[in-house]
């Protein structure tokens, strides 16, 4: 399956953005998904994940309450909520499908090529 990462930009703390990813390829409702980000001078780390039905999330503490993430199958995309962002929350942000919904990033065998989100304070 090939992913394709959109919806990032340029906005201000505070603000609201959605972030999609569009799957390629058969059988997309047999992965899970996951959003990841990486900011500049740092190590990957995992944002949140939901399985192939949609009916399991999971996210990590740090974006608890302000991320959400969905998915519609019918359109092979998969959405990433953000709300009310911080200036920490600048990364590139990546989607990624993984056999079984996790949080570890190695687990995850494809990977979409990544969307800025910058925030200004």
């Amino acid at each position: 399956v090939q992913l394709q990462a959109s919806g990032g930009g340029l906005v201000q703390a505070g603000d609201s953005l959605r972030l999609f990813c569009v799957a390629s390829g058969r059988a997309f409702n047999r992965y899970a998904l996951g959003w990841f980000r990486q900011a500049p001078g740092k190590e990957r780390e995992f944002v949140a994940t939901i399985s192939w039905s949609g009916s399991s999330t999971y996210y990590a503490d740090s974006v608890k309450g302000r991320f959400t993430i969905s998915r519609d199958n019918a359109k092979n995309t998969v959405y990433l909520q953000i709300n009310n962002l911080k200036p920490e929350d600048t990364a590139v942000y990546y989607c990624a499908a993984t056999t079984l919904m996790n949080q570890y990033e190695s687990s995850y065998d494809y990977w979409g090529q990544g969307t800025q989100v910058t925030v200004s304070s």
